[in-house]
């Protein structure tokens, strides 16, 4: 099993101890060992499951606004949390590649492994998502026909995706690209440089 197979894996894993319970404020019982690559994958794709439901719930016309506040808390802690994930999992990326020999024509890729790990966790949710529309007993036949064509499309958005994350890894591990991975420095969570927060201080 190659990289990209086991995170799908792990992934769809996830979703599916999820939707057991199916409450965004479940407890996580990550089922691998700390610090291993397999936790921390299984740790990403539950944020961004939880975070999915989150942005359910939050686009509910007729939510209370505290309730819809109380939310938007949530949902902004979230993408803090799913931005601090990714910069674990490319953490242990440039350990796992920190002795390899650059090549002199080496580039520079322009996302992280990372990076393209968030993308194909949330397209492991949209396909799970896809998947149950396409099997609704109450949805139109349009309606199910449309997701149908849909759902193929995300298919072979994985396919395609897999295989670049692949020939990324594979071009690290030889020396063809280098890492090189930014912060992300967001700043409207910092008190020290969102204008809004430090002048309430």
């Amino acid at each position: 099993m190659n990289f990209t197979e086991n995170a799908w894996r792990i992934f769809n894993q996830s979703i599916e101890h999820y939707h057991k319970l199916d409450r965004v404020d479940q407890e996580i019982k990550n089922p691998y060992p700390n610090h291993s690559i397999e936790h921390l994958l299984y740790l990403k794709n539950w944020i961004d499951t939880v975070q999915w439901h989150l942005e359910d719930l939050i686009r509910d016309p007729k939510i209370d606004p505290i309730e819809a506040l109380e939310l938007k808390r949530k949902i902004d802690a979230s993408n803090q949390e799913r931005t601090d994930r990714v910069e674990n999992l490319d953490g242990w990326f440039l350990e796992k590649f920190k002795d390899v020999n650059i090549l002199s024509e080496a580039k520079i890729n322009t996302e992280s492994p990372a990076w393209a790990l968030d993308r194909f966790s949330i397209l492991a949710l949209k396909i799970y998502h896809m998947n149950m529309e396409v099997n609704r007993e109450d949805a139109s036949t349009t309606h199910i026909q449309n997701c149908k064509e849909k759902l193929s499309i995300l298919k072979e958005q994985h396919k395609d995706l897999s295989i670049a994350i692949e020939e990324l890894l594979e071009d690290y591990k030889h020396g063809r690209k280098y890492m090189k991975v930014y912060k992300q420095m967001k700043m409207y969570n910092d008190e020290d440089l969102n204008p809004i927060l430090y002048n309430k201080k």
